[in-house]
């Protein structure tokens, strides 16, 4: 099944290369939004794309939404265009590099925390000092004390291991295991899996992929790949379901630009 899915992977991306659509006209922007509309969402984040849209090009807010999930979508954004960009220097990633993805990510809605161990800031991009849960009654995440080191060793291994003249998939498993290891290792009191969401998406960018959209309406899906591959000590779960995004997403786009042309034919017959 894994080889069949990557075979598939593989043709549609050439498809879409081969189709031109990221050369449209602003196709890069509206992708992006729809992708960050999305990994809001999977947050708790209500804004649909069309009212994400209208924040991010008219300034304009939805009415009877929380303000919460504005800002959320707009400091998502900011982080997205710092990335792009960073992009663009292939710049390293390091733990400081992280840390500040992450307190892009939280600048509007994260705050000062006191706990026992002391004090953090979670707009600045500090670690946690306490232990953090996967809501009520959820799992447990790694002790505080051993974020920082895990950090250091995941930013090693993706010096490391980064992917030179590798396969398409050997590219995106990259990228999706980075996704991963940062969302298992939990650094931060909030913003854990926009920032590891992010920093997939950063790589991608990196290496020139397409980037990969978590789509809102597979969130329970997405939860179950990362809690079984953490609980069994296995990435095949994540790996499977990211492949299946990724399918997900180079398929969308094609039919949506397939339909886009068909529709414009047949204004113009």
């Amino acid at each position: 099944m894994e080889k069949s899915i990557w075979k598939e992977i593989e043709e549609l991306n050439r498809t879409f290369v081969e189709s031109g659509i990221s050369q449209s006209v602003d196709y890069e922007k509206y992708y992006l939004y729809s992708l960050i509309t999305h990994s809001t969402a999977i947050e708790g984040s209500t804004l649909t794309e069309t009212e994400t849209q209208l924040l991010f090009d008219e300034g304009v807010t939805a009415k009877h939404k929380p303000l919460v999930d504005h800002l959320m979508n707009d400091d998502l954004r900011k982080a997205y265009a710092f990335a792009r960009e960073e992009a663009k220097r292939q710049t390293t990633v390091t733990p400081s590099f992280l840390q500040g993805l992450n307190a892009l990510v939280m600048r509007a809605t994260g705050s000062v925390h006191h706990v026992m161990a002391g004090s953090f800031d979670s707009s600045k991009g500090e670690y946690r000092l306490c232990g953090v849960t996967a809501g009520t009654g959820g799992r447990s995440y790694m002790d505080y004390r051993k974020a920082p080191e895990k950090v250091e060793e995941l930013c090693a291994i993706l010096k490391e291991k980064q992917p030179a003249g590798a396969t398409l998939r050997e590219r995106y498993e990259w990228t999706f295991n980075a996704h991963l290891h940062l969302a298992t290792i939990h650094p931060w009191v909030d913003g854990n899996g926009r920032t590891s969401r992010l920093l997939m998406n950063y790589l991608q960018f990196c290496q020139a992929l397409f980037p990969v959209k978590l789509f809102k309406e597979d969130k329970a899906a997405y939860t179950l790949s990362l809690q079984q591959s953490q609980d069994g000590e296995t990435n095949h779960p994540f790996l499977a379901f990211m492949a299946s995004q990724l399918k997900k997403s180079l398929s969308q786009e094609i039919t949506q630009h397939t339909a886009s042309l068909k529709k414009g034919f047949h204004l113009m017959f």
